[in-house]
């Protein structure tokens, strides 16, 4: 019985363990289809591949081979593992073997897997091929450059770099665009949302440049499964190209465990950490020597599991360990220098590092060998990332284990409560928008830096027409000058400088802290449109799993100053919104509601923040803020609520946001409170001044409601009544406030949308408003793109919402908690109310 057989064996026995098994999904080994090497494969490849023991293709190898020789853009769409860098390798080489001035262009979304990358190449042994291949990025020295421009023939760089350090100095680089024959793009799917919309961008200018020096180079795409892989291909390099996904590598038996940690607290819905259970099941992997990997979401989640791990934290499983078997559990995320990284990922391939707990910087390709187990701490926001994660487990023919461990997130309890959706199909589909005008007129101007437009030249798929108004409003903003039918730039600026792939807001602000000898440095940046919530002041920001402490923002300037702490809490920005509709795309009839979207303006307001305590949560203090209203001019899908549907939540006695009616004799009974009170705030003790205190009912007025109807004699007696000031109102109305059904339909739709967006749940906002002028003062849901002008999501919504409601009914329905938690409807306040049942009524009438 090998190790993995024999802990499930224990685990299926284990009162601890066995009962919080959601879903447990075995796939059956499979063995691999394989064809003959090719007849036109060179016999100097042929003869390399053998030394390597490797005599027969896969057949999606053998596919590819047939598709690149037959002149065809691919993209390859295989699981993890499978091989997909020999399916790119093998066209590549072939063709510089039989042409000696071939040039190929590899781009990885990070620097670690050109590394890797380059590692796979050296161990072919070509070195008597004279490929010389090299990597070009931020830290290749300035001294090797030239050497690299001039001699190598396959170069290893990444998105970033091709943007800002290769594009724009094209003349230096002319003889490798003269014989640019191959562009292979890997890691596909990590080239959505903001960063694929940019990509696309740098891709036409990547064709335009080598169109200039006679280039048409034929592209080779890798991916992860994803909904779509076709369509994004082809929407970021903007020509035909051929899908291949028949997976023809062998693999072991392999096992997906969705594990749901126990309920601690069924009134209030709350479940054992995630985090400390993951602790516990890894320590079974490593007392039974099974080679492992934990995923984290975040940087810090890696170094808290990491501690207790290595046994340093009181409340550990198995406290101070033998330094020998600490130094088997190492951590790996970004911040590590890279020779500690590449330290680690040799410990992995040799087996001398037995367990790794990394963030999502290990998902992609890099080649760590095959490990026995991986533990997916809470779901990592992607189906695609799940399974990149689960795919790092299995090792040839041997069987593996992918355990996720679900957190209280309605999209983690959404999937263990439906592991059918999670098992099948992937529903993702990934969005990239190359058009987004704020995005195309930043690479337009870099475009032009780098040659002159000649009039009806094109520009990837814009028309001629919006391609001319674009130069044109370059040439009435002096960017541009037009002459001889060319446009030509004019500043002194590089553009491609100050433009970051990774965001769509154009002015980002530096972060600027002080080093040990006073000198100000930056250690980072932040885009315009997060700044007032991410860097406002007295706020703590993360980075390099630092903690700052902002003392400053600098609105004019664009600088924020930041001073190193070491602080018990971190910070949550209290933001209003309000939205106006500027146009409508499209609305149509839905049932109970009426569907929308279009273009809107969000005004944004960062009122305040809160201080909230690591790990239990507890609100430590707010402190209010002044700071200007943002603008986002983007795109928004709203459903509202048909009078209709409001007459039957009113007739049932469940719908709580119309205003309170506190009965005819309310102004009396507030004066007497007032004066029983002495006119003081009963916790400041502020005294009444120009403005009058509040009166607030310690058992909400809305809690009497019985029947349908409020029995205001109860809910008004004096001793549920106490004078507050209006500050103090407002935290204890926190703390126990109702969050009404159009808030918890609100919070369940925000959770649930990225799971069928491929989008991080930060990608989009979420406002609810009982009395929405925009419609005519109707109850409404907005899900908006969090990007300047949108980037898709937002269309994707409105086609998909029975979908999406039909999956927010079923979440809250059958979520076990009595009146609302985090895991659907979001939580009451500490002593409040969660209106999980109006929300349930309000599903019921529009499902």
């Amino acid at each position: 019985m090998n190790s993995l057989s024999a802990l499930f064996d224990f685990w299926k026995q284990d009162p601890d363990t066995a009962p919080n098994f959601f879903a447990w999904r075995t796939t059956p080994a499979r063995a691999a289809q394989t064809h003959p090497f090719p007849t036109d494969l060179p016999d100097t490849l042929r003869e390399t591949l053998s030394t390597r023991n490797i005599h027969s293709l896969y057949s999606h190898q053998f596919s590819a081979w047939n598709q690149t020789r037959a002149g065809k853009n691919i993209i390859l769409a295989t699981g993890t593992a499978s091989g997909k860098t020999l399916s790119y390798n093998l066209p590549v080489l072939s063709t510089m073997l039989h042409n000696p001035e071939a040039r190929a262009l590899y781009l990885f979304p990070t620097k670690a897997l050109a590394q890797d990358q380059l590692s796979t190449l050296a161990n072919l042994k070509l070195e008597t091929w004279h490929l010389a291949p090299a990597i070009y990025d931020g830290d290749t020295p300035q001294s090797n450059r030239p050497s690299i421009r001039k001699n190598a023939r396959i170069v290893l760089s990444n998105p970033d770099m091709l943007h800002t350090g290769i594009l724009p100095h094209h003349a230096n680089w002319s003889d490798f665009f003269s014989n640019l024959k191959f562009i292979v793009i890997d890691e596909a799917h990590t080239y959505r949302g903001v960063f694929g919309s940019h990509v696309a961008n740098v891709l036409r200018r990547l064709k335009r440049v080598a169109s200039f020096y006679g280039a048409k180079p034929q592209f080779i795409l890798a991916s992860a499964t994803i909904g779509n892989p076709k369509e994004l291909a082809e929407k970021l390099i903007e020509e035909e190209v051929a899908l291949i996904d028949n997976d023809g590598s062998s693999r072991g038996e392999r096992h997906f465990i969705i594990y749901n940690p126990p309920v601690t607290d069924a009134a209030l819905g709350l479940r054992k950490s995630a985090l400390l259970e993951s602790v516990r099941l890894a320590n079974h992997l490593l007392a039974r020597d099974i080679q492992s990997v934990v995923f984290a979401r975040t940087r810090r989640s890696v170094e808290i599991i990491l501690t207790y791990l290595q046994g340093h934290h009181p409340d550990s499983p198995i406290v101070n360990r033998k330094s020998q078997i600490a130094n088997q559990i190492r951590g790996y995320r970004s911040g590590y220098l890279p020779a500690q990284r590449r330290e680690i990922e040799q410990g992995l391939r040799d087996g001398s590092v037995k367990t790794v707990v990394a963030t999502n910087a290990l998902e992609l390709g890099i080649d760590i060998g095959g490990l026995g187990a991986a533990i997916l701490v809470g779901y990592p926001g992607t189906i695609a990332s799940a399974r990149q994660q689960s795919g790092r487990a299995g090792r040839g023919d041997a069987p593996a284990l992918s355990l996720l461990v679900a957190s209280p997130n309605p999209l983690d309890q959404f999937l263990a409560h439906h592991p059918e959706y999670f098992f099948g199909s992937s529903p993702e589909m990934a969005l990239v928008n190359p058009n987004h005008l704020l995005i195309l007129l930043e690479h337009l101007r870099c475009a032009l830096f780098e040659l002159p437009f000649q009039k009806g030249e094109g520009f990837g798929s814009i028309s001629d027409e919006l391609l001319d108004e674009y130069l044109e409003f370059l040439v009435a903003n002096q960017e541009s000058h037009f002459s001889n039918e060319k446009y030509y730039w004019m500043k002194d600026a590089y553009p491609a400088a100050n433009i970051s792939l990774r965001s769509a807001s154009p002015q980002s602000f530096v972060l600027q802290a002080a080093a040990e000898d006073g000198r100000p440095i930056t250690i980072g940046t932040v885009d315009g449109e997060s700044a007032m919530w991410m860097i406002h002041p007295g706020a703590i920001y993360m980075h390099e799993a630092q903690q700052y402490f902002v003392q400053e923002l600098n609105l004019e300037n664009h600088v924020a100053q930041l001073v190193p702490v070491g602080l018990d809490y971190y910070t949550e920005a209290q933001r209003r919104s309000e939205i106006q509709v500027l146009s409508v795309n499209e609305n149509s009839a839905a049932q109970g509601c009426e569907k929308s979207y279009g273009e809107i303006q969000v005004i944004t307001q960062v009122a305040g923040f809160r201080k909230i305590r690591w790990f239990t949560y507890e609100t430590l203090g707010q402190e209010p803020l002044d700071l200007p209203p943002s603008e986002l001019q983007t795109t928004g899908y709203w459903l509202t609520l048909s009078e209709e549907t409001l007459a039957h939540l009113r007739d049932a006695g469940i719908w709580t946001n119309d205003p309170n009616d506190y009965g005819p004799g309310w102004q009396k009974i507030r004066l007497a409170v007032r004066k029983r009170d002495q006119f003081k705030c009963q916790v400041c003790g502020a005294v009444e001044s120009t403005r009058e205190h509040d009166v607030h009912h310690k058992i909400p007025f809305r809690a009497f409601i019985q029947n349908g109807v409020i029995n205001r004699e109860q809910a008004n007696r004096l001793e549920n009544l106490t004078t507050l000031c209006s500050s103090c109102h407002h935290k204890v109305e926190q703390n126990v406030r109702i969050r009404s059904g159009l808030g918890g339909l609100g919070f369940v739709l925000g959770n649930l949308a990225p799971l069928f967006l491929m989008c991080d749940p930060r990608d989009l906002g979420v406002f609810s408003e009982p009395a929405w002028s925009a419609v005519e003062g109707l109850p409404s849901v907005v899900l908006y793109d969090l990007v300047p002008a949108g980037i898709g999501f937002s269309q994707k919504l409105f086609e998909i919402h029975d979908e999406l409601i039909q999956r927010a009914f079923e979440l809250v329905s059958q979520c076990e908690c009595e009146d609302g938690c985090p895991s659907c409807v979001g939580p009451g306040g500490e002593n409040g109310y969660g209106g999980k049942a109006e929300t349930l009524a309000i599903l019921k009438e529009i499902i």
